[in-house]
């Protein structure tokens, strides 16, 4: 399948780890994350297309680029002490105005938001672009929020329970 692989990012206790450090010292930590993130997209080819708080979202134009990156992402925000959950999804979705936009965006927002802390959640049509060079556990059938259909997710392995 051909498309764009979306990447969503997301910090998992974001809010209580600023209430925790206060104003000053997230702000600080959020900086180096996103610093972070920024590295791991450039460095696999992959383009910032927006953040909103504590997320990122980022597009490749290869799907082994986007799965690299997130795996990239999820130990450098490890390094930080932060648990992040990524999703990623691929499917056709237009540029303009430098905003990306179509269906699989969405479908990969929804992914990233049903992944658990440390995982990197993808959908049927990620896996099957990249096998057999990556390994997966099977997550399941899932309804996604406002997306037709049951998705089946995958969690790539070696990442955190």
């Amino acid at each position: 399948m051909g498309g764009t692989a979306s990447v969503f990012t997301d910090i998992v206790g974001s809010t209580e780890k600023a209430a925790e450090l206060g104003d000053g010292r997230w702000a600080e930590l959020l900086e180096r994350h996103n610093a972070l993130v920024r590295t791991e997209v450039s460095r696999f080819d992959g383009q910032e297309m927006d953040t909103s708080g504590d997320g990122f979202f980022a597009v490749f134009g290869e799907p082994a680029d986007a799965l690299d990156a997130a795996a990239g992402i999820r130990a450098a925000v490890d390094s930080l002490g932060l648990r992040i959950r990524i999703g990623i999804h691929i499917g056709d979705c237009w540029i303009a105005d430098d905003k990306c936009t179509g269906l699989a965006v969405h479908i990969g927002a929804r992914i990233a938001a049903l992944a658990g802390p440390g995982e990197i959640l993808v959908s049927q049509a990620l896996k099957t672009a990249v096998e057999p060079d990556y390994s997966f556990t099977d997550r399941g059938e899932t309804e996604l929020k406002g997306v037709p259909g049951r998705w089946h997710l995958y969690a790539l392995q070696g990442g955190w329970s």
